[in-house]
């Protein structure tokens, strides 16, 4: 397990700030983890792009897919690299941008309650031993500093926004993660 420090930042894991990050209307209220999948360009891994993105810096002339996206304002809590290596980008008491309109048990706005982890990988490659691991750790320490978070409310972006995502896609074993958890 990892260790989450007073300001809410994971001890141990690099820190990489984004400025696209608000207060959340009930600091208190942390009661949803959502799995995300992130490739930067698609279907690449590696890189620096996927911080790039998270932080405003990513540079439209890289490559053609990022003149779509380069003006986004997205972040996310944390992202696990392919070898398990985690990235945090928000302290989990303040509202990332990872969710969109969104709903999770007939209550709208997940941002405003939720906790985003990305997985570098797509909808249909394996996720790696190591981000399992990893995500496994972090969800144990989530849970036990926000005890509003418990297996129920562990869910995908795929289904708080269906029809608009499909991550982490059908890749993602959920079974096994949640058995292991």
């Amino acid at each position: 397990m990892f260790t989450i420090n007073q300001t809410h930042w994971l001890a141990g894991v690099s820190h990489v700030p984004s400025p696209f990050y608000d207060q959340r209307p009930d600091s208190q209220d942390i009661s949803l983890l959502v799995v995300h999948n992130i490739s930067l360009p698609p279907g690449r891994f590696g890189g620096p792009y996927i911080e790039q993105l998270f932080t405003g810096k990513l540079d439209p002339n890289e490559h053609p897919y990022f003149a779509q996206i380069s003006g986004f304002r997205v972040s996310a809590h944390c992202l696990i690299r392919r070898d398990g290596g985690i990235i945090q980008f928000v302290p989990f008491d303040c509202r990332a941008w990872h969710a969109g309109v969104s709903q999770f048990a007939g209550r709208e706005r997940c941002n405003d309650y939720s906790i985003g982890i990305e997985l570098e990988g797509t909808d249909h490659l394996p996720y790696t031993e190591a981000q399992y691991d990893a995500l496994t750790a972090l969800t144990r320490t989530l849970m036990a500093r926000y005890p509003a978070i418990t297996r129920e409310r562990i869910t995908g972006h795929e289904f708080i926004a269906p029809g608009r995502k499909t991550d982490p896609g059908l890749a993602f074993d959920w079974q096994a993660f949640k058995t292991a958890l």
